[in-house]
C-alpha cells in the first residue's frame, strides 16, 4: 500500500503503476446479493445448474459486479491522508474483455493517469485493471474518476 501525504505528493505519482491490490474470491452469494439488489437475474449469473451446461462452465459475476469491486480494491493499493473526503466522480472508459467465474480469484492494479485540479476539489483518474487468476485476459478494464477534497 502507498501513501501519500498530500495533493502535491500524489501528483508527483502521475504516469505510474501504484501497485496491486491483494487477491479476493468472487462467490457465488456475492453474485446472488448483486443479481437482488440490482434486479439482473440472468441465468449465467444466478443458475449454477444451467450454467454449468453453457458457454463458461459455471456462473459468472456480472460486468457491473467486477466494476463494484475497483473502489474497494484500489483502496488496497494507495491512499491520500489528510483529505476531507474523497467520492467516485464516474468512469471515462469502461470494458469487461473476459469473464470472472464465481469462484474466482481477482485482484486489481492500478496505473495512476492524472491529477487536477476542479469541481471543488481535485479529479484523480486511474486506469484500473481487473485481473483473475490465471487469465491471460484481464475482467476489467476502467478509467475512474476520484474527487478527492483536502
Amino acid at each position: 500500500m502507498k501513501i501519500y501525504r498530500s495533493i502535491d505528493e500524489l501528483r508527483q505519482a502521475v504516469g505510474t503503476h501504484l501497485g496491486h491490490s491483494g487477491w479476493h474470491t468472487v462467490t457465488q452469494h456475492q453474485i446472488d446479493t448483486f443479481a437482488e439488489a440490482t434486479g439482473d437475474h440472468q441465468w449465467i449469473h444466478v443458475d449454477p445448474a444451467r450454467a454449468r451446461r453453457g458457454p463458461f462452465g459455471s456462473t459468472i459475476a456480472h460486468g457491473y459486479l467486477t466494476l463494484s469491486l475497483v473502489p474497494m480494491l484500489a483502496w488496497e493499493v494507495y491512499r491520500v491522508v489528510g483529505l476531507t473526503m474523497g467520492v467516485n466522480y464516474g468512469s471515462d472508459k469502461v470494458r469487461f474483455p473476459s469473464p470472472v467465474p464465481v469462484g474466482s480469484k481477482v485482484r486489481a492494479g492500478v496505473e495512476l493517469l492524472s491529477v487536477a485540479e476542479g469541481g471543488g476539489g481535485y479529479r484523480s483518474t486511474t486506469r484500473v485493471t481487473v485481473e483473475v487468476e490465471g487469465s491471460e485476459k484481464p475482467a476489467c478494464v476502467a478509467e475512474t474518476v476520484s474527487l478527492l477534497v483536502p
